[in-house]
């Protein structure tokens, strides 16, 4: 069983930045895919970003390439996800996710483990 919790969400203007935090307790084994999802109040929970917890490889949702960062610290067991750049639009629970495989990893229905979300709202 692993456990995730978010940190980092807040406030923030059209441009700037923040850094979201995931901390995950329990084993997380080198084939695991840790990802973050957001969902914005009357849409469905969306894919951001993915990494293999093995540092293989990372993906990001067309709408944040080249603005987020997805990373990881393998010996605290942290997930982060740093945005820049940041549009009204950006405005979202944040949720970190974990599952066993890289299989359909772009799926939220897909993921084993779920934080309790933090909220990220950008102003105008």
């Amino acid at each position: 069983q692993v456990q995730l919790v978010e940190s980092g969400g807040g406030l923030v203007q059209a441009g700037g930045s923040l850094r979201l935090s995931c901390a995950a307790s329990g084993r997380i084994f080198s084939s695991y895919i840790m990802g973050w999802f957001r969902q914005a109040p009357g849409k469905e929970r969306e894919f951001v970003a993915a990494l293999h917890w093995s540092g293989g490889w990372t993906d990001y949702a067309d709408s944040v390439k080249g603005r987020f960062t997805i990373s990881r610290d393998n010996t605290k067991s942290m997930v982060y996800l740093q945005m820049n750049s940041l549009k009204p639009e950006d405005t979202a629970v944040y949720y970190c996710a974990g599952k066993r495989s890289s299989i359909d990893y772009y799926q939220a229905h897909a993921y084993d483990y779920w934080g309790q979300g933090t909220q990220v709202t950008v102003s105008s």
